[in-house]
């Protein structure tokens, strides 16, 4: 079994595609995007994200009902598809 390896936003060593579409959608829905932080989990074939913003920007990435937050878990299914991998999202 490999050992998990833990990515930051904040250290910029080695990010994947993911971890990128994740930033990039949510710094374009805040008001504050250098409150946007992106953690990756990679065991295996699966990667789990975890988005946090800030309090007064979570509202505006989680959406209505949810509607933002389930369509950007659309994306990332869509493009870790693509690379044979399974993602989990959540937000923080």
């Amino acid at each position: 079994m490999s050992e998990p390896q833990r990515r930051s936003s904040r250290g910029r060593a080695e990010s994947g595609p993911l971890k990128e579409l994740v930033e990039y959608i949510a710094r374009s829905l805040t008001h504050d995007p250098l409150q946007v932080h992106v953690s990756e989990v990679v065991t295996g074939a699966n990667v789990h994200l975890e988005l946090m913003v800030g309090p007064e920007d979570r509202g505006r990435v989680i959406g209505q009902g949810g509607r933002i937050a389930n369509a950007i878990r659309g994306l990332l299914r869509a493009a870790a598809a693509q690379d044979g991998k399974r993602v989990t999202f959540d937000i923080v």
